[in-house]
């Protein structure tokens, strides 16, 4: 019904025409009218100077077609037609309808104030010649007219004022709205572009690890396989475990994606011992240094930790091989320290089976260490920065590699690392 309503509606334009035929008929009719109930009456009649007054109150009428797009032309032109009709001492009546519609006009689409003084100016101008003519005036009563004329004037200033006011509220409340609504928008994706990059941290670490540890036990299986059957099914034993924890943090992390309720599981400091046998049980020589059991620190930071030591190790086993890995944990009251340097490649003549398996070959082979951080660095140095740490990475004077982090204990912001 509503719609049906809306589709016969009128444009402004022709609103606005039929407003000023109305109000011309009015004004006209309505002072005839009145003229011819007061036969007696010693004022100017409307055909003396030519038809003068018809003229004022058609054109005083007529110019209301425009108001919207000449507001103030609209309120002069009635303005002068007001005070010289009623300079000549014409006959009263309502010939003031259209000079009420251009003052609201101009203040309902004006700027505020600079509209409102305007208008104040106009009926204050107004106002006194109104009275100047009315000095006179017979009978004396008839002077409230002149009152009627300045405070409906006064008023329909202040409807205008009024209208413009809430138009002007209205805009910014829905200004407002749709800033709201794009912020919420900003803020969701950013909270998906958050967890995106999360999942995607975590499956980097979790898969590299994995794969770097399988690759070189797989090595190890190769080559001792007929020799020496125990240590290949160790190293069977130690891929198995490898993959399966890996497995299981994979179907975690997917977990999420398919329930917004998930929640993936957060290795953290218990775990660096684990850690450290999968490092050794791949070959490499690691030295665990820590000046203190494990506080209870919040399990954000604890996971951070473990992520940068499972990442530095990983690198360590791709780039490096078989090497002594030395990891510094420093737990303070305030900040954890923890800090991974390794050796470098063994120079000299090979020693030892793991350095002869093959599979430790191709993990070290063309792979030397470069000063260009990879995507691993880069995924511990943004997993620092989210909890207000710092990170460090790169190689040492005397040969080897070193990655070593600060973290705060209280962080600074809350995420899942």
């Amino acid at each position: 019904m509503q719609d049906r309503v809306a589709s016969f509606r009128l444009p402004a334009w022709a609103q606005d025409v039929v407003l000023a035929l109305f109000i011309t008929v009015m004004q006209v009719q309505g002072t005839v009218s009145r003229a011819d109930a007061e036969p007696g009456s010693v004022l100017r009649p409307l055909a003396d100077l030519g038809h003068l007054g018809y003229v004022l109150l058609i054109a005083g009428g007529a110019v209301v077609a425009v108001r919207r797009r000449w507001p103030v032309p609209v309120f002069i032109t009635t303005a002068l037609a007001s005070l010289v009709y009623y300079a000549l001492d014409f006959p009263d009546g309502p010939g003031w309808l259209g000079l009420f519609v251009a003052i609201y006009t101009l203040t309902a689409l004006g700027d505020g104030r600079r509209s409102l003084v305007a208008a104040g100016v106009g009926i204050a101008v107004l106002a006194v010649c109104w009275l100047i003519a009315a000095a006179d005036i017979e009978p004396p009563a008839a002077i409230g007219w002149v009152f009627f004329r300045i405070g409906a004037s006064v008023m329909s200033a202040a409807l205008g004022e009024s209208v413009r006011s809430r138009r002007v509220i209205a805009a910014e409340a829905l200004e407002r709205a749709e800033l709201a609504e794009r912020t919420r928008e900003r803020e969701a994706r950013a909270r998906v572009d958050e967890e995106r990059l999360r999942i995607a941290r975590e499956v980097h670490d979790t898969v590299a690890h994995a794969i770097a540890v399988i690759n070189v036990q797989s090595g190890v299986t190769a080559h001792v396989l007929d020799k020496r059957p125990g240590r290949a099914r160790e190293a069977l034993e130690a891929i198995e475990q490898t993959s399966s924890r890996a497995l299981q943090e994979m179907r975690a992390i997917l977990g999420v994606l398919r329930d917004t309720d998930g929640q993936v599981p957060h290795p953290g400091l218990g775990q660096i011992d684990e850690l450290a046998t999968e490092a050794r049980e791949a070959g490499l020589e690691v030295d665990l240094e820590a000046t203190s059991s494990p506080p209870p620190v919040p399990s954000a930071v604890g996971s951070v930790v473990y992520r940068i030591l499972q990442e530095s190790i990983t690198n360590v086993i791709r780039h490096v091989g078989p090497t002594r890995v030395t990891v510094a944990l420093d737990y303070g009251a305030d900040t954890v320290a923890v800090r991974v340097t390794d050796q470098g490649p063994r120079g000299g003549p090979e020693t030892g089976e793991a350095a002869r398996h093959p599979g430790e070959d191709r993990a070290g082979e063309g792979l030397a260490r470069s000063d260009e951080p990879g995507r691993g660095i880069l995924g511990m140095r943004e997993r620092c920065q989210l909890l207000g740490g710092e990170l460090d990475a790169g190689p040492l004077p005397d040969g080897g590699f070193a990655v070593t982090a600060r973290l705060p204990v209280a962080p600074h912001r809350t995420v899942n690392a």
